[in-house]
């Protein structure tokens, strides 16, 4: 599905590829309180990890993959 982009956060769902990334990164950079939601991602292409520990959107919702929650973590801090 990719990314829905909502009035208070990005929800990235199923499947994010890298095609997402950029337009990823645009939306958080316009946002005053970037957020996302991870609770129905399965699968997020490293690009995409990378615009997320760049940026260091605020996470809502759970995390359901332990390696992706890990990485994420250190952003949270």
């Amino acid at each position: 599905m990719g990314i829905r982009y909502l009035k208070k956060h990005a929800a990235l769902e199923d499947i994010v590829t890298v095609e997402d990334a950029e337009g990823l990164f645009d939306w958080l950079k316009q946002q005053a309180k970037p957020a996302v939601n991870l609770s129905k991602c399965v699968h997020l292409h490293a690009a995409v990890l990378q615009v997320l520990l760049m940026v260091r959107p605020k996470v809502v919702g759970a995390v359901n993959d332990p390696l992706l929650s890990q990485a994420l973590a250190h952003t949270q801090a």
